[in-house]
C-alpha cells in the first residue's frame, strides 16, 4: 500500500493519478474533507480507502496499521499563508509530520514529503542551507522548522527520506485553494469573469507586474516525487522549481494567449503584505540535479497553455 496525506488536496490528488497510471492503485488517501468540495480531485482515482487525517494519527500513534507499506508521499498540510494560529499551523504542519516521519523511519518506509520555498522568506539566495532560512510567515517556520528536525535525525535513519522545497506551484485540480490558489488560476478566472488580469504595481524595486517566482508546473513537481521514489539512494531536502524566475506580468500574458482576448490592469501592493511578501524567489537547483534527477521543467508559457487546456470546459485556442 502506497500512504498520499493531502491526497485530495492539489498536489497530493495529482500525485494519486499519476500512481494510477503507472498502475498502482493500492492506495489511502488520507485527508480532511470537511470542504467536501475537494472531493472532485479524487472522483475518477482509483484508490484503495480514504481515512481523515486526525483519526490516520491516531492510528499511527497506536500503531495500528496493517499491511505492507511501500511509501509514505506526506503532501498534507495548513498552506494557508495567512494563518497566524501558532498551535494549529504548528500541530497540523510541524508535530503531525514529525509523528509520520518517525513511524516511517522506525520501519525503514520511504518517506518523501512537501516542504516549501517558503522557508527562504525574502532573501534573494535560494541554496538548501540554513543559513538562507529566513521565512516571514508562520507557515514557513513550520516548514523551516520541520526540515531541520529531518536534516538533525537524517544520519541516523537508514530509509529513504527526501523532502521537497516548492516553489509557485500551479496545475489542475487545484480551484478549490481559493485565495491561496495560483495567480494563473486567478488570473485565468479574472479574464473569464471581466477581460481583465489585476497584477501589484511595483513594490521592493520591481516595476509594475515585474516582480518575479520561479512558477513550476504542478505535472513536473510530481515526476520529481516519483523520481524519488523510484531511486531510493537519494537522502536530504530538495529544492523543487524550474530553477528560472518569471514575472507576474509573464503570466498574465499566458493566460490572455490562451484566451485570445484581456487586459492588464495594476493595482496597489496590498499594505498588509509590506514584509511578508516574496518579490523574487528562484530555485537553485544543484543539489536536486546533483543527485541525477533529470526531470525537465516548463516555462510558464508552456506549462499554462496545457494547464489552462485541461480545465473543463476550456477552449482550445
Amino acid at each position: 500500500m502506497i500512504i498520499v496525506t493531502g491526497g485530495a488536496g492539489f498536489i497530493g490528488s495529482n500525485l494519486v493519478h499519476a500512481l494510477n497510471a503507472r498502475g498502482a492503485n493500492d492506495i489511502l488517501v488520507v485527508d480532511d474533507l470537511t470542504d467536501g468540495t475537494k472531493f472532485v480531485n479524487i472522483a475518477s482515482a482509483r484508490i484503495a480507502d480514504y481515512e481523515h487525517y486526525e483519526r490516520f494519527l491516531e492510528r499511527i500513534e497506536n500503531d495500528r496499521l496493517n499491511g505492507r507499506i511501500e511509501a509514505i508521499f506526506h503532501q498534507g498540510a495548513c498552506s494557508d499563508t495567512t494563518e497566524w494560529n501558532g498551535r494549529y499551523m504548528m500541530d497540523v504542519n510541524y508535530r503531525y509530520s514529525r509523528v509520520l516521519f518517525e513511524y516511517a523511519a522506525a520501519r525503514g518506509i520511504p518517506f518523501i514529503y512537501a516542504s516549501s520555498a517558503s522557508v527562504y522568506g525574502a532573501g534573494e539566495c535560494f541554496v538548501e542551507d540554513p543559513a538562507y532560512e529566513a521565512p516571514i510567515n508562520l507557515y514557513g517556520y513550520s516548514k523551516t522548522q520541520f526540515d531541520r528536525y529531518v536534516r538533525r535525525r537524517l544520519s541516523a535513519v537508514r530509509s529513504p527520506v527526501a523532502g521537497f522545497r516548492y516553489f509557485n506551484v500551479y496545475g489542475p485540480r487545484e480551484q478549490h485553494k481559493g485565495r491561496m490558489a495560483s495567480v494563473a488560476w486567478h488570473f485565468n478566472q479574472q479574464i473569464e469573469r471581466e477581460g481583465t488580469c489585476r497584477l501589484f504595481a511595483g513594490s521592493d524595486g520591481y516595476g509594475d507586474g515585474e516582480q518575479r517566482r520561479d512558477f513550476v508546473y504542478v505535472d513536473d513537481v510530481v515526476a520529481v516525487n516519483l523520481w524519488f521514489y523510484d531511486h531510493p539512494g537519494h537522502n536530504g531536502v530538495y529544492n523543487c522549481g524550474t530553477g528560472r524566475s518569471q514575472s507576474f506580468k509573464d503570466v498574465a500574458n499566458a493566460v490572455i494567449a490562451h484566451n485570445g482576448r484581456g487586459t492588464i490592469e495594476y493595482i496597489p501592493f496590498p499594505d498588509d503584505l509590506r514584509g511578508r511578501y516574496q518579490s523574487f524567489t528562484e530555485a537553485d537547483l544543484t543539489r536536486l540535479r546533483a543527485t541525477g534527477c533529470d526531470v525537465e521543467f516548463r516555462t510558464v508559457e508552456a506549462g499554462v497553455a496545457d494547464y489552462l487546456n485541461r480545465l473543463p470546459g476550456a477552449s482550445k485556442i
